[in-house]
């Protein structure tokens, strides 16, 4: 079963599939990258400051091997002396210390990055199952893993009999030099043999780093149906997603009905359509759609209109050019700036008319709306050159 479930994860990890992991505190790491960089950085430090720790562990050890006579018999004293000494040495290894940490910390940012993961420090009782621990010894990256050991000692263990061979002449020699000679020249015999044999360690790392990425992709790896149910968990449920839809149309539809009151008119069809205009002088360009809709809608911005004595001009013509080439909140198309300029001038005049002065205005008819922009009129030119081509 487990192979099968292998075959069937053949599609790469998703985003959030490697985001979730990381969350988990999964993430490709290198223990052999990790460990070469320590010791790189570590004996790079150990050699750079060389000097000052040498100088510093020859006066401690001259130091502590000359006793007073007081201090003998004085443990006090005795202790006193060790622990100047004590941290004169701390001082001095205070830098290794310090760069072995700095390479401890910074090597997870070359792969993985830094994760801090309380969950990874919760016991996991199933770690404990005999059975999944005898799998586990068994696995495939448990048998990479013993390769990697296997072919690591050989390499550093090669390498390491070759250096000493090379050096057996040099090593011979050291009994015959002067102390202060022979002492320089071990530390550079032990230095050329660590620089080689870490050498050995940055090929394993090298080859390491690729397959920890290719086997942490290996290992999130998704079957089509995770796929597909994450890509739907990301978009949502149609229905949810429709039950949203429809609850932001309502209360768009809302807004827009709270402007109906605040129009200046309502141009109509006079009962498939019905738009609210509304005009500023000085704080308007040109007259605003603030409120349209067709059917029952239209019906609602008629009912809500005569509600609150907004005037009603049945203007066919104009309410459907309205309707189809403009938005909410849009001003209206300069080619209707005639048209409703009439309409707007009848409505002022009403407006004085209710005052008690002046005449009753007439109510515009044959208002000029350009055949293109009305939807009735472009689709009746189109029929009818249709019919004269054929």
């Amino acid at each position: 079963m487990a192979e099968d479930s292998d075959m069937e994860r053949t599609e790469p990890a998703t985003g959030k599939r490697i985001e979730r992991a990381r969350e988990q505190g999964d993430v490709p790491r290198s223990r052999e990258m990790s460990t070469c960089l320590m010791l790189l950085i570590g004996g790079s430090t150990i050699w750079a400051f060389s000097g000052p720790l040498v100088t510093s562990l020859d006066r401690v050890m001259v130091a502590t091997l000359t006793l007073e006579r007081a201090q003998m018999f004085d443990p006090e004293l005795l202790f006193a002396m060790y622990r100047a000494h004590f941290m004169e040495v701390a001082v001095a290894i205070i830098p290794i210390g310090f760069m072995m940490t700095l390479a401890a910390v910074a090597s997870p940012l070359i792969l993985g990055g830094w994760l801090f993961n309380v969950d990874s420090l919760a016991p996991k009782f199933s770690k404990l199952n005999p059975i999944n621990g005898i799998g586990n010894m068994f696995s495939v990256n448990s048998m990479v893993e013993l390769l990697k050991a296997v072919v690591k000692t050989l390499l550093v263990g090669t390498v390491a009999w070759l250096v000493i061979k090379s050096q057996m002449d040099s090593v011979m020699g050291l009994g015959v030099e002067s102390l202060k000679t022979s002492a320089s020249h071990s530390a550079h015999l032990l230095w050329t043999s660590f620089i080689v044999m870490v050498s050995a360690l940055i090929i394993i790392a090298i080859i390491d780093v690729p397959y920890q990425i290719w086997n942490y992709g290996r290992k999130l790896r998704m079957t089509r149906e995770e796929v597909k149910q994450e890509h739907k968990e990301a978009d949502g449920d149609p229905h949810i997603k429709a039950k949203i839809r429809a609850m932001q149309r309502s209360m768009a539809r809302r807004r827009m009905m709270a402007e109906v009151p605040t129009a200046d008119v309502v141009v109509t069809n006079p009962t498939h359509y019905a738009v609210a205009l509304k005009y500023t002088e000085g704080s308007m360009s040109a007259p605003k759609v603030i409120a349209k809709g067709s059917d029952e809608v239209a019906a609602k911005i008629r009912e809500i209109a005569r509600e609150n004595r907004i005037p009603i001009l049945e203007a066919p013509p104009l309410a459907r050019a309205l309707h189809t080439h403009t938005e909410i909140g849009d001003e209206i198309p300069e080619a209707l700036y005639t048209a409703v300029a009439e309409v707007l001038a009848y409505i002022f005049q009403l407006r004085t008319y209710s005052t008690g002065a002046g005449d009753r205005p007439n109510e515009p008819r044959d208002l000029e709306v350009p055949k293109e922009l009305d939807p009735l009129t472009a689709t009746k030119s189109k029929t009818k050159k249709r019919r004269t081509l054929h």
